[in-house]
């Protein structure tokens, strides 16, 4: 560019161009929109004890769970919708599956066991609610991570134990299939106590950083 007489630089006066926002429909959002509907289908696949394909199922929408935050963050296209949908569609194919396994015989989920996470979640989402309407962030914790990774790990479990170990693909192992019942079964059994354990003590700990919050903004 020439400069004007005096050695002076000119100053354009033309606005700036305006950084681009990410679209809402993009890849990260159409990744969460997938899952719910495989959510949809699992929960078909369930209702018809269509049990060995709802594992397979289920283990691609759990998969597409940390896919979508990874291609967000890659992607630079983090948006406010993907952070309202994501953590929703998450408690909408846990608590789903929960909910359609726990009265199939055999499922080792009891009322008290689903009863319990429906209620931590609904106790998150509300204190979570309050404070950001009080405008104190309330972001995820390492445990509600870990809390969501044992969830879905008991679910792919039960749905493993139920539809392969002792479902019709069982059968076709021959000599393998007591192994199978035998270690499904206890896998099964742990992983549920252990996610139930974990999603209580989350709920705990959600629910004390809470009140350190409130604490903090009364002192101020």
């Amino acid at each position: 560019m020439i400069s004007p007489p005096g050695g002076r630089q000119a100053v354009s006066t033309m606005p700036e161009a305006p950084h681009a926002k990410p679209p809402i429909l993009n890849l990260p959002n159409a990744l969460t929109l997938g899952r719910l509907a495989l959510a949809v289908v699992l929960f078909a696949l369930l209702a018809l004890d269509w049990l060995a394909i709802g594992f397979v199922v289920f283990i691609i929408a759990a998969s597409t769970d940390w896919l979508d935050g990874w291609v967000a963050r890659r992607r630079g296209e983090t948006t406010t919708l993907g952070r309202i949908l994501d953590p929703f569609v998450d408690k909408v194919v846990v608590i789903g599956a929960f909910v359609f396994l726990m009265p199939i015989d055999d499922s080792g989920l009891t009322p008290w066991m689903v009863t319990l996470v429906v209620a931590r979640e609904l106790l998150v989402t509300g204190l979570r609610g309050y404070l950001e309407g009080e405008n104190i962030a309330f972001g995820a914790d390492w445990m509600g991570k870990v809390k969501m990774i044992l969830q879905c790990v008991a679910i792919g479990a039960v749905l493993f134990d139920l539809g392969v170990a002792k479902g019709s693909p069982a059968y076709l192992l021959n000599a393998f299939t007591g192994f199978f019942v035998e270690w499904g079964e206890r896998f099964k059994m742990l992983a549920i106590w252990v996610a139930i354990v974990v999603t209580a003590l989350s709920g705990i700990s959600y629910t004390w950083r809470a009140i350190q919050l409130v604490a903090q903004r009364s002192v101020k």
